[in-house]
């Protein structure tokens, strides 16, 4: 252990007993589960797992277990520069789940830490809750869900609304086409709609491989999208890409969706146009800050309050495309194996590279 106190293990399991090889400390700050067996098998016997409490905070971790961490996997919490300086032999960050924001990328690197993600997991989830939600919003699912209920029902009849219309008129735009978002126009294409995209970091030749349409810029993308699907990373380049001058390049009556990160739409722009009515409808899984706090951004405010002109128009979920219990195995199972990788075999599996945006 090159000197140091032995790990407290919290909620975990110890390595097989008799091995004297373990050299290497893994810290995973939440206690997420009720065992670390699946951990240490993969891991295997260089490695001890260790199990902290931490309700909302790094800072709630004792000085002595930061100490003893070669590396740190966490899900919920911020890993930011004064939280990552207090482990002096940390080498590995793993962010379990696809965004990586909430890491001090910049912090980690000065250190020669290196930070991955797990991009692999809940990637048909967000896909489907994507189109789902694009399609709720198109048939008019919420329109009759929310004028039919309570004491005065709208009439027993079709309600004509600029939302509703069929998918193969339609141009799917889609805003990254990474595993998310190629997973989401996969499953467009296959409803019916037209698919494009734009994005600027991949490669010549994804499009015809399955498919779908490239854009050179964002403005030709947005401005045949009828819906705009979401699927970028949160970066100091993304912060804020989809403003008022964005939405209302796209055509009268598009819906918007953002299962991706909420500072990447502009959510007070997106209430302008949809009062407007030059967006149809919208939905949300994620808003700039979550959870929500005073003072909350003013659409969802009245689509709390179940204000009238909003009625079928707009979807607010609290971040939870990604959630199946399939998904939450992957999440475990795949951080796991991404710690054995870059840790123990000295692998970069999912590493995110310090230059990147």
């Amino acid at each position: 252990m090159r000197g140091r106190r032995p790990a407290r293990i919290l909620g975990g399991e110890e390595p097989p007993e008799g091995n004297n090889q373990v050299t290497l400390t893994v810290l995973e700050p939440e206690g997420l589960y009720p065992d670390t067996s699946l951990e240490q098998r993969i891991m295997g016997p260089s490695v001890r797992i260790v199990q902290g409490a931490c309700k909302s905070s790094l800072a709630e971790l004792p000085d002595e277990l930061c100490q003893q961490a070669d590396a740190l996997m966490t899900l919920r919490m911020a890993v930011p520069a004064d939280q990552i300086a207090r482990f002096p032999n940390l080498r590995v960050i793993i962010r379990m789940g696809v965004g990586y924001d909430r890491v001090d990328r910049a912090a980690a690197a000065a250190r020669g830490i290196k930070v991955c993600n797990v991009p692999d997991y809940g990637t048909q989830e967000v896909a489907e809750f994507a189109v789902l939600m694009a399609l709720a919003l198109r048939r008019g699912l919420t329109l009759y869900h929310d004028t039919q209920r309570g004491p005065n029902p709208a009439p027993w009849a079709v309600m004509r609304h600029p939302a509703v219309r069929r998918q193969e008129v339609q141009t799917f735009g889609i805003l990254g086409l990474g595993r998310i978002g190629t997973a989401a126009a996969l499953r467009a294409k296959a409803l019916g709609y037209r698919v494009v995209f734009y994005d600027p970091a991949l490669p010549n030749g994804a499009d015809r491989a399955i498919g779908v349409t490239r854009c050179r810029t964002m403005d030709e993308m947005l401005a045949q999208a009828d819906v705009l699907s979401i699927h970028c990373p949160l970066t100091r380049n993304t912060r804020g890409l989809v403003g008022e001058r964005e939405l209302r390049l796209l055509p009268q009556n598009a819906v918007v969706i953002n299962t991706a990160r909420g500072p990447i739409l502009d959510i007070d722009a997106l209430e302008r146009v949809l009062r407007e009515g030059h967006i149809a409808a919208a939905g949300l899984d994620v808003i700039p800050v979550e959870p929500p706090v005073e003072p909350i951004p003013s659409l969802l405010r009245a689509y709390r309050d179940k204000e009238e002109w909003l009625n079928g128009r707009l979807i607010i979920c609290p971040h939870i495309a990604f959630h199946t219990p399939e998904a939450w195995d992957d999440i475990r199972l795949k951080a796991a194996e991404t710690m054995r990788d870059v840790l123990v075999e000295g692998r970069n599996t999912n590493v995110i590279p310090p230059e990147s945006d």
